[in-house]
């Protein structure tokens, strides 16, 4: 849909890697105006299960490699004098506790509070940073954790709107966030859950 991106192929674990390539396309293209984090895992385990390497793993991605790109991107910006905006795509797993969760809803949790932080020190340099946190969305990570029927329909009944969240959903949550017309909000995170948080 979008000919003029050129996507980069890379383990957002690996600091080095990620430094020399984002920072390569940054200087290139640069400097970005606009950042998604969206890169994720989810490892499922009990917690009297949970695994170091699956500890590692999940905060690697879903917490380090925020940080990381973030840096590198902001720093960008900072140095050209661009304001600009950072989407960290988030859960609603950051505030409500789930069977089997434990890692991955302590770096949700830990993705808000980075996403606030990053609020207050960026906001100077006219740079917004907010977060989405969506219910279970139909991804193809969604439909592996959620694709038994007895587990989804636990859920489901505890979403008022009475469904999960297809993609569409949260880009256009993200777009919103993106673009002027959220000109003043920054620091907040923007529920794209059906309702789950109030159920």
């Amino acid at each position: 849909q979008c000919p003029g991106i050129e996507p980069l192929c890379l383990d957002l674990a690996d600091w080095d890697a990620t430094e020399a390539a984002v920072g390569a396309a940054v200087g290139a293209a640069g400097p970005f105006e606009l950042l998604v984090n969206n890169a994720g895992v989810a490892v499922l385990q009990p917690f009297l299960e949970v695994t170091r390497e699956a500890l590692e793993r999940s905060f690697d991605v879903n917490f380090q490699a925020v940080l990381h790109v973030s840096q590198i991107v902001a720093r960008q910006m900072i140095a050209q004098g661009v304001p600009g905006a950072i989407v960290n795509v988030s859960s609603q797993a950051s505030q409500r506790a789930l069977h089997d969760h434990a890692v991955y809803c302590s770096t949700k949790s830990a993705l808000d509070m980075l996403s606030k932080v990053m609020a207050m020190e960026l906001g100077p340099h006219k740079i917004r940073v907010n977060t989405v946190n969506p219910t279970v969305v139909m991804t193809d990570m969604g439909r592996i954790n959620w694709s038994d029927p007895q587990k989804s329909a636990a859920m489901i009944n505890r979403i008022p709107l009475g469904k999960f969240a297809e993609v569409d959903d949260v880009v256009n949550s993200i777009l919103f966030l993106l673009s002027d017309k959220s000109a003043m909000t920054t620091g907040s995170s923007l529920m794209v859950d059906g309702g789950f948080l109030v159920s």
